[in-house]
């Protein structure tokens, strides 16, 4: 049976120690840290393809606008949360600004405009993982403690899973929660929900927010969030990849350890990361299935929503004189 308590580690996150061990041993892989400016075509089509589908289902009857957007929408929404995360490590441009307002772009079709706040947050995951005053990515205690290993709590939790996440980011006090560019996020949101709702009709911005619930909560694609850091196959390993065919439409996000491990690398290239690296990647347990880890999520009383590593450490690892050039250029990339 599930405990009622996160399990509590004494040692760092282990993506940084791995990043210098790779990359003393396969120098190469920084050949493959850079930017990909051709995601914002992916955004583009992907943008258009959910307000295409809008207009098709703006007149039918309400059951077609449910199923369409479980079977449908819920890959588009999912796949453009990628881009958002893409963007949130300005892997598309040069210039922040220009990624920031092509995560902007990305986030229309969620109907909540919350694309620059998961900048925000996800860097802080990045930096100080399994930290639970700066880890947004961690269920509130009295979240997991209210939903523990109950099959109808779990289901619940993954249904309203958006509100959740934007009730943890209370609990990180050192994010500024409004700036201009959250401002400008929201004001070009609403303007497309308006203009949407005008042209298009009620069931058009319906469609659009049956498909943001539906891509990260109820439905097969919500077992990303359960796979990234659940401890789901072993109780020490905290971060898991997922190696199935629903990379092909999820832009590799599947690629999680090896995401943390190199988050300069584009998502196009993370899957020869993975090969350029065998030692490390290949030993690590993994996922083959969204939809099967699912149903064990939502069915194994093993699984809780503490089924996660906490430490107290920011984040910090010693460093030797060895591999502090290596993180140089690690942070050089990054920047």
């Amino acid at each position: 049976m599930a405990d009622n308590s996160f399990r509590f580690s004494e040692v760092a996150e282990p993506h940084r120690v791995r990043t210098l061990q790779i990359l003393r041993q396969y120098p190469d892989v920084k050949k493959l840290m850079g930017k990909n400016p051709l995601t914002i075509f992916a955004i583009i089509g992907l943008v258009g393809g959910m307000i295409g589908i809008s207009y098709l289902v703006k007149d039918t009857p309400w059951w077609v606008v449910l199923l369409i957007a479980y079977f449908v929408g819920a890959f588009f929404n999912h796949a453009l949360f990628v881009m958002i995360h893409e963007c949130s490590h300005h892997l598309l441009f040069k210039n922040k600004s220009l990624n920031r307002f092509a995560a902007i772009v990305s986030n229309l079709p969620h109907v909540f405009p919350s694309a620059i706040s998961f900048e925000r947050y996800h860097i802080k995951h990045h930096s100080f993982q399994g930290v639970h005053e700066l880890d947004a990515d961690l269920p509130d205690f009295w979240e997991a403690k209210l939903f523990n290993n109950s099959v109808l709590g779990k289901a619940f939790w993954l249904l309203l899973f958006p509100v959740f996440q934007v009730i943890r980011t209370f609990r990180l006090k050192e994010i500024k929660p409004v700036d201009g560019w959250i401002v400008t996020n929201w004001i070009i949101q609403i303007a497309f929900n308006v203009t949407l709702w005008i042209f298009l009709g009620p069931k058009a911005l319906m469609f659009m927010l049956l498909s943001f619930f539906f891509s990260v909560g109820l439905h097969p694609l919500g077992a990303r969030w359960i796979q990234e850091h659940y401890l789901t196959l072993s109780e020490t390993q905290e971060t898991y990849s997922y190696y199935g065919p629903l990379n092909a439409v999820a832009f590799n996000v599947g690629f999680h350890n090896e995401h943390h491990d190199f988050p300069s690398v584009p998502w196009n290239r993370l899957p020869r990361l993975k090969k350029s690296a065998p030692t490390y990647y290949d030993s690590l347990l993994s996922h083959q299935s969204w939809t099967s880890l699912f149903f064990r999520f939502l069915f194994d009383k093993n699984i809780s929503l503490f089924s996660r590593i906490t430490r107290n450490e920011r984040g910090k690892v010693k460093l030797t004189d060895e591999s502090k050039p290596d993180m140089d250029m690690v942070k050089e990339k990054v920047a």
